[in-house]
């Protein structure tokens, strides 16, 4: 069996999932301009904490190995420091002429490393390591993108669960496969831990200075504190012993006795976790051993890394008993063996390996005479097929050399299951059904995975290794339970610190425009969920998300709706968003109440108010889910029959605001006890941020897990000072296919210093309105927000409120539209405006404009076709010029 064996999950790219408001953003700066110091580097082959020293520091440092553990594990390692940092060297790596790359090409061409390999190691790493394969690797490892935050998998308990490091991990890797070593020392820092990690005396430096750059790569230096590389024969005992007395978890590659010798240092409780050598085979039916197509793929998949990993095929089964049809395949197989051999390069054989060969062809060929093999070779000795009549799984001797064995398949699991604890692979030709029933008993007898002949080597991003997730290996499962006190906690975390959230990219600011460009050349594979904004500010723009960032979305939000005060475990949900047309709101709730695991009655907004109000009424539901001028509609035009009901204790509304004196009808006249934004969010961008219970008008605390937040002045592009208004421009790190950095979504809006009462210390902002709800008007600028305040204030007015810009005749005209069934006197209306808005009152004197008010019908007020979203500013000064 394969002496040392590489990790194909770790090697292969396809099977890999390898000023801002927050205080605790980090600057991240450009892999180049953290360049790693090359007279640093010479100073030694072991890197130790973003430092290269020599062996006399190393053994210095080791001694105090347990005292660093203890100092370093006290810091928490945010996931999305090592995404960011992966990110940057992936983008390195992958610049043809970038001083990274070749600085890394340098250090495996001048180990003895074949240029094209190294270059094609280097683009595997870089495959591995990018934001998008990382990501899925955590979500089917680790259940999401933030692992180490205590969360609660069940919204209706309170009880948080995380992945938590093991503590110090040491990896001890295998000397054949380069990209191993530090792929795992990554999948380490993902899972939080300390890593030490050893490579054999023999190897070229690519992990120490792989490493070097990616801790290069985190300008905060956190990883590089996690990161300690030291290269040493495994003879050196003494080095061995200290590194695992000290370790929480050991992870060993290689054969038995590279894991025996390990395990006889691992202190109890210290958790083994091998990477042993395994063997893969085979299976074919009478159909596909037939087909010359599925033999050129088998031959294909034996010539491929010469047999050296562990998914390559040693021995191929055929579903026979008969002798002669084994050696006749033998014949046949052996020409496909020789085609495909000739088109790849055999490289030079190690005197072992030839010595190996040797050995197991001469032995053969002696029971050629006893009937029991054939041996066909080429006579160059670049392959050879090695039939044998007796089933037992046997190891190849590798580089090009199969055996062929007869195995009935009613016979799978007597002969394969005594080699249970080294099989991997078992590629099974055959037709749909053959595959069907032979994947059961192949699986059954102790194979890992099952793959098309020619495909054995081939993987998919976050696919198993060895039957186990090597993340979860890395992690344990921790849990908090907690009182009702945490009802609205969502995650733990956040009553403890800010999180780190790396800050905006530098860079132009994107706008809707640009965001509708870009989906321009969006690939297929990047959209699989469309919707369409409400066009509440213009024509309705399209949005594109994965399943993966829309899952992630709706999660995020989820916690922000518990933090607004919806208890799952209790209260029953009637979402009354508007649906169709692709518009996202009802979807959106949809999805957010079901990952709540919570009670929804899934009704929609409709005209049919009677028959919403039954429903309600009639399933019992407590909270409702809308846009505010929707709900303000039903709750008036069946006031009666909810007011009887009186059930009606929460209001989660999104899209547009409850007024004051709106709220205070609610509260009064109808019983209800929370009203809350459901979500501060928009259709491109996603969920954005949330309420909490102690939250006061338009105050939200920012989805950080989702995005960075930057607040821009409002007519120049720089920080707008903290606490003062200015635009808000958003950056979503979780969205695979757009990249939407810097984006202007038009709303402005202030930050709010301080840690929030509720006790969450995510940063919060007050939200101002729209770009467009300041409008100008006779050359003054009118903001609607304050016609409404004053009309809730002067006027005790209650309804809703349309300001609509006319060209006029001569001058311009402005009109405020109220609500007939609750608007004042309209002199008096008239008269209040003018009185407490000088800018109004100026332009009116000054003759500018003409003012004035109209009372109309519900039905009067216009709205957006989608979404129902009441137009407040209605400028139809253009259509008119």
């Amino acid at each position: 069996m394969n002496p040392e064996t590489m990790n194909p999950e770790a090697l292969n790219p396809e099977a890999v999932n390898r000023e801002a408001v927050n205080p605790g953003v980090v600057n991240p700066e450009a892999v180049e301009s953290e360049a790693v110091n090359p007279e640093l580097a010479a100073a030694g082959v072991h890197f130790w904490q973003g430092s290269f020293v020599d062996d006399e520091e190393a053994a210095r440092r080791l001694a105090e190995l347990p005292e660093l553990a203890a100092r370093t594990l006290a810091e928490p390692l945010p996931t999305e420091l090592v995404l960011s940092a992966c990110r940057r060297l992936a983008d390195a790596l992958g610049a043809p002429d970038g001083p990274v790359r070749a600085r890394l090409l340098g250090v495996l061409t001048d180990g003895g490393t074949d240029p094209e390999e190294a270059a094609a190691t280097l683009s595997e790493i870089a495959d591995a390591i990018s934001r998008p394969a990382l990501e899925r690797k955590l979500r089917r490892e680790l259940g999401g993108l933030h692992p180490e935050r205590l969360t609660r998998p069940d919204a209706r308990e309170t009880t948080f669960e995380a992945w938590a490091p093991v503590g110090l991990l040491v990896h001890i890797a295998p000397g054949n496969a380069a990209a191993v070593a530090p792929l795992s020392v990554i999948e380490g820092l993902l899972t939080g831990n300390l890593n030490v990690l050893k490579t054999s005396s023999g190897d070229t430096l690519l992990a120490q200075h792989l490493l070097a750059e990616l801790a290069a790569a985190d300008p905060t230096g956190t990883l590089a504190r996690r990161i300690v590389v030291l290269r040493f024969s495994s003879a050196r005992t003494a080095w061995l012993r200290l590194l695992c007395a000290s370790a929480d978890a050991v992870a060993v590659w290689g054969g038995e006795d590279a894991v025996r010798s390990v395990a006889e240092l691992v202190p109890a409780g210290c958790r083994l976790i091998e990477w042993g050598h395994r063997i893969s085979f085979a299976y074919l039916t009478r159909d596909a051993w037939s087909d010359g197509a599925t033999l050129d793929a088998l031959a294909a998949d034996v010539c491929r890394f010469e047999q050296q990993a562990c998914s390559s095929p040693q021995v191929v089964y055929l579903d026979t008993e008969d002798h002669t049809e084994v050696f006749a395949f033998a014949e046949r197989f052996a020409a496909h063996l020789a085609a495909a051999s000739a088109e790849l390069p055999r490289p030079e054989l190690e005197p072992a390996e030839h010595a190996e060969i040797t050995t197991t062809e001469l032995v053969a060929r002696l029971e050629e005479h006893l009937g029991l093999t054939r041996v066909i070779a080429a006579e160059d000795g670049s392959w050879r097929v090695l039939a044998d009549t007796r089933p037992a799984l046997a190891a190849s001797p590798l580089n090009r050399s199969v055996w062929v064995k007869p195995l009935p398949r009613t016979a799978v699991m007597t002969v394969l299951r005594p080699m249970r604890r080294y099989l991997q692979t078992a590629a099974i030709g055959g037709s749909r059904a053959d595959v069907a029933r032979l994947s059961q008993a192949v699986l059954a007898a102790g194979a890992l995975r099952v793959t098309p002949v020619g495909g054995m080597l081939d993987g998919y991003h976050g696919e198993p290794h060895d039957g186990v997730y090597a993340l979860q290996r890395y992690s344990r499962r921790v849990s908090v339970r907690a009182d009702e006190a945490f009802t609205t906690t969502a995650c733990l975390d956040d009553l403890a610190a800010p999180a780190v959230v790396p800050a905006a990219p530098s860079g132009p600011l994107l706008d809707k425009a640009g965001v509708q460009e870009q989906l321009r050349t969006l690939e297929p594979a990047h959209a699989h969920l469309y919707f369409r904004s409400g066009g509440s500010t213009g024509v309705p723009a399209l949005s594109v998300f994965t399943n993966a960032d829309y899952d992630t979305q709706m999660r995020a939000a989820a916690d922000g709706l518990l933090a607004a005060g919806f208890d799952p475990a209790r209260d029953r949900a009637a979402n009354l968003f508007y649906c169709g047309g692709m518009y996202g709101s009802f979807i959106s709730f949809f999805s957010i109440l079901e990952r709540l695991n919570a009670t929804q009655l899934p009704i929609a907004a409709g005209p049919d108010h009677a028959a919403t109000a039954e429903a309600l009424v009639t399933h019992g539901a407590d909270a409702v889910f809308g846009m505010p001028s929707y709900l303000w509609q039903l709750f008036h035009a069946e006031g009666a029959a909810l007011r009887a009901y009186g059930g009606i204790r929460k209001v989660f509304y999104g899209g547009e605001h409850f007024t004051a004196e709106q709220r205070r009808v609610l509260t009064e006249e109808f019983g209800v006890e929370v009203i809350r934004s459901a979500a501060y969010g928009s259709t491109d961008l996603g969920p954005l941020g949330y309420q909490c219970t102690h939250a006061e008008g338009s105050v939200h605390h920012v989805l950080t897990d989702l995005h960075t937040l930057e607040i821009l002045d409002p007519q120049a592009d720089r920080p707008a000072p903290a606490g003062q208004p200015g635009r808000l421009v958003f950056t979503s790190r979780t969205r695979a296919g757009q990249r939407l950095e810097r984006y202007q979504i038009g709303d402005l809006g202030r930050s709010v210093e301080g840690v929030c009462p509720c006790g969450s210390h995510t940063p919060r902002i007050e939200l101002l309105g729209r770009y467009g709800d300041v409008v100008r008007v006779g050359t003054y600028f009118l903001n609607v927000r304050r016609f409404i305040a004053v009309a809730e204030e002067r006027l005790g007015y209650r309804g809703e409120l349309q300001l609509i810009l006319d060209a006029g005749d001569g001058r311009e005209r402005v009109t405020v539209r109220l609500d007939e069934r609750y608007a004042p006197d309209p002199a008096a209306a008239a008269a209040a405006f003018p009185a407490a808005i000088p800018e109004l009152a100026s332009a009116v004197d000054e003759d500018l404009l003409a003012f004035t008010v109209e009372t109309a019908g519900s039905g009067a007020f216009e709205r957006t076709a989608t979404s129902g979203k009441l137009r407040t500013v209605i400028d139809r000064r253009q259509l008119t010029l």
